[in-house]
């Protein structure tokens, strides 16, 4: 047992409520590992949908192994971040094992077939690229375009990671993206850096760091060198431009997913595949061979070769991982094309949004031609994640944050955070009431004494701001007779909320005036006061909302 440290006194009670109202053998143990303080078995919990008959059975016994499997304080004894480590370098020597093998084929025209099998692989992926050529076509249009993203960067530590902070520090660059220099100089960046006389950092490739996912195992992301990232979220954007001309709008994927989910779960047409460690599993070869090359080209000199981990420079046999501005669109697109061949040779449509739906390794396509699917999946170098994959007969369909069992949402909740201040208390009492909704449709009343006790720990002020959820966290979720509303002479319903407010602005005086005009340009921050760093929030304040 794990007797490390403890859980706040107040989120253990509410976390007991819970765990003991939802009244079923799985959740009356979670509540007796809770109560004994056993952070590593509660942390193991798990339920298996397959293994179930009926939604109602399945919520009540997920929503008690879920909601504190993404809890950041839960004092396991797990080193989340060497578990991550070891899933990257299984994700290398994967990668690795994918180069050799997919080093043959290539020349796809000049590549002599010894098999009828060979000759089958490389009709095949001839199929893939044609699909790909046919979305974005030869080259890229608009290698001029780049855009800041929100995140740390090589150069920039995550908390001072605004525009101004990253225009001002040095820039970084790897040596294949030196090709980028002229157009980044033409940028208002690049004016304000050559206004300011300053020096460029070269890197090898980018920094290896990892960000929470469960309370078992972080998850590894890259930071990326600046002037890269820079460029690669322009790339990311023009691939996402050409699914949406393609017509699949990335934008709007997720919703689509959760729907033909739902419907699935009902009709089985579909399936609902998830990968494993899918980012770090797109190998330097099979983007080679998919992608035209001039797009390769220029995805090639972006990305960072190399990764620093621990000290050490390790050559990537991976193409690009999370943190780097295209990974998101360029998995996309490969698993798609990949899907929509194996649909097409299995006597499907084919086409991306019509019988075939890919969000990033979420992958959605016709049960009948799954079993078809794996094994060429598995050939280009990646892993199902059987854990999260559902096809068959199975009642039980997941994609894009939707989980549905035989037509019902069965999603469960996650607490990510200690709920230690008043916004973070009110999400996680809409939680519990989104959670009382889901299974009182799937025909369990549970008792509300956990959102009580959480709602309890708000002041009574605050708990009078309540509302309908089209607000979000703002106001704590009820039905329309308890919200607390007031009419204006002009007819508008206005409705009582907390808003997070801020007054930490950095003011424009701390920036070279260059920088401080690009800004104005890009439309950085505010016009007066400064800008915003991250994690901001200096306090919250009661107010008045319109509401129609």
């Amino acid at each position: 047992m794990n007797m490390k440290s403890s859980l706040p006194s107040e989120l253990v009670r509410v976390v007991s409520f819970l765990l003991t109202d939802l009244g079923t053998p799985k959740s009356l143990s979670a509540a007796i590992l809770l109560r004994e303080s056993d952070w590593d078995g509660l942390a193991q919990l798990s339920v298996d949908p397959r293994c179930y008959t009926d939604s109602c059975s399945y919520l009540r016994d997920v929503a008690a192994v879920s909601i504190v499997k993404k809890l950041k304080e839960l004092p396991t004894t797990f080193d989340r971040r060497a578990r991550a480590i070891a899933k990257w370098n299984e994700g290398e020597r994967d990668c690795y094992l994918s180069n050799e093998r997919l080093a043959r084929y290539l020349d796809l025209k000049g590549f002599p077939a010894f098999s009828d099998a060979d000759a089958g692989i490389k009709d095949f992926l001839s199929l893939v690229r044609k699909i790909i050529f046919s979305w974005i076509g030869s080259r890229p249009k608009t290698l001029t375009s780049g855009r800041f993203g929100p995140g740390a960067t090589y150069s920039d530590k995550a908390r001072a990671a605004t525009v101004p902070d990253k225009m001002s520090s040095a820039p970084s660059l790897t040596r294949d993206s030196v090709w980028y220099l002229p157009q980044w100089f033409g940028t208002q960046w690049g004016a304000a850096f050559a206004a300011r006389h300053g020096e460029f950092s070269f890197v090898p490739g980018n920094r290896f760091a990892t960000v929470p996912k469960t309370c078992m195992v972080d998850r590894s992301i890259a930071a990326e060198p600046s002037i890269n990232v820079f460029f690669q979220l322009g790339i990311g954007r023009e691939l996402r431009s050409c699914l949406r001309r393609a017509g699949w709008d990335l934008d709007r994927a997720q919703e689509i997913h959760r729907r033909v989910a739902s419907e699935s779960s009902v009709t089985r047409e579909y399936a609902t595949l998830d990968l494993s460690n899918a980012s770090d599993t797109v190998s330097r070869n099979l983007v080679r061979l998919l992608l035209p090359r001039l797009w390769h080209d220029a995805l090639n000199d972006l990305r960072s070769p190399k990764t620093l981990i621990d000290g050490r420079w390790i050559v990537l046999e991976k193409f690009s991982s999370m943190g780097n501005g295209f990974t998101f669109e360029l998995e996309t697109i490969i698993f798609a094309a990949i899907s929509c061949a194996v649909s097409r040779q299995c006597g499907g449509i084919g086409e991306l949004g019509v019988d075939v739906f890919v969000f990033g390794d979420d992958i959605i396509v016709k049960n009948d031609f799954v079993h078809s699917l794996l094994p060429v999946l598995k050939f280009c170098g990646f892993s199902l994640n059987i854990e999260k994959s559902y096809f068959d007969d199975s009642p039980f369909r997941e994609s894009c944050g939707g989980d549905f069992f035989s037509g019902k949402p069965v999603r469960p909740i996650y607490l990510q955070d200690d709920p230690n201040e008043p916004q973070k208390i009110i999400a996680f009492a809409n939680q519990l009431w989104a959670l009382e909704v889901r299974l009182r449709e799937n025909g369990f009343a549970l008792p509300p004494r956990a959102r009580f006790a959480v709602c309890d720990q708000l002041p009574t002020g605050v708990r009078r701001c309540r509302g309908p959820q089209d607000l979000g966290d703002v106001v704590l979720w009820d039905v329309e007779d308890r919200w607390t509303v007031k009419w204006r002479s002009n007819g508008i319903r206005y409705i009582r909320v907390l808003r997070p407010f801020s007054d930490r602005f950095v003011g424009w005086g701390h920036f070279h005036p260059d920088v401080v005009l690009a800004c104005a340009t890009y439309g950085s921050g505010d016009g007066k006061r400064g800008i915003l760093p991250r994690d901001s929030i200096s306090g919250y304040k009661l107010g008045w909302t319109p509401y129609s």
